[in-house]
């Protein structure tokens, strides 16, 4: 029986728990392994625990919590990276340009370079329902709807064809990001002091995550998901993951080469058109996001 994976909050903490349908059932406390309460160690430990959550699915309708009644936090709260793809769909990177009055950039490929990659820290994470505090210095908050890729088993210099043997599942994410932050005031275009990543991309709850992890087995292309974002009930982004400009395979390879991914580390793979930055708009107290993956689910948050 088919079963998505999500964290639970419970009396003594958070709890990884699996999901299916309308029940949910703690993992520790129906199987008694105190470590499996942890989502790292059911991760780490994928090939024995399969068969266990397979068997725990086929009892959900007798023994799970109803998931009206479980308060899901992010599916795994601190992972060990999280890296994201930075202007990884043709027309983010179009309408990111013509902000700047800059012509579409040219496909990287006929250039001959890889994907790349920035990264947040695990204290970004926050889940679905959650409210997100708004980076307080930034007045041009935006929002960024991608599809997020959980590494299953540690990777090392994987090829691309063997890429995808890697992931464990996926699941809904919203790179945040405070536009006005991003490179430094006074410093010209050329310094190399000028761009702030830090700033731009990491603040407390800067990553909302979830609603649950999608098992790779359930996803046979992750490469043709529609996706949608909208603010307040108006659609903001609606796209499909195959306008990816470095699809999964290549990403994996790429950061592979450099270290080791593990079993749960975070590859957030670009955002299409339609971010707020390209149409002069940015969120606002009271606000409400949600977005939208097939397959995957519906991840809502709620800025302030």
């Amino acid at each position: 029986m088919s079963f998505t994976l999500a964290t639970i909050e419970t009396a003594s903490g958070p709890h990884a728990a699996i999901v299916v349908g309308d029940r949910v059932i703690d993992i520790a406390a129906a199987t008694g392994d105190a470590a499996s309460a942890s989502m790292l160690h059911v991760m780490a430990n994928w090939a024995a625990m399969l068969p266990r959550l397979d068997a725990l699915a086929a009892t959900a309708q007798t023994t799970g919590l109803a998931l009206a009644d479980a308060h899901l936090l992010a599916p795994i709260a601190n992972p060990g990276a999280i890296f994201c793809a930075g202007a990884n769909y043709a027309d983010h990177t179009a309408e990111m340009a013509a902000r700047s009055g800059q012509p579409a950039p040219p496909d990287p490929h006929t250039l001959g370079l890889r994907s790349w990659h920035f990264i947040k820290t695990m204290h970004c994470i926050t889940g679905p329902g959650a409210t997100v505090i708004m980076q307080p210095r930034s007045k041009k908050v935006d929002w960024e709807a991608e599809l997020a890729v959980v590494i299953g088993k540690t990777a090392r210099n994987v090829s691309e064809a063997d890429a995808l043997d890697y992931v464990l599942g996926y699941t809904v994410a919203n790179d945040l990001s405070a536009r006005d932050l991003g490179h430094r005031e006074g410093l010209p275009a050329t310094s190399s002091f000028k761009t702030d990543w830090i700033a731009h991309k990491n603040w407390d709850g800067s990553c909302p995550l979830g609603p649950w992890i999608t098992l790779a087995r359930d996803v046979p292309n992750p490469h043709d998901l529609h996706m949608q974002l909208d603010v307040n009930g108006v659609v903001k982004q609606d796209s499909n993951t195959k306008h990816m400009i470095f699809n999964i395979n290549e990403q994996i390879a790429d950061l592979s080469r450099n270290f080791a991914l593990h079993p749960g580390d975070i590859i957030l793979t670009g955002t299409p058109a339609g971010v707020g930055a390209g149409r002069g708009e940015f969120l606002n107290k009271g606000d409400v996001v949600k977005i939208r993956i097939e397959k995957l689910g519906e991840l809502v948050n709620t800025m302030a």
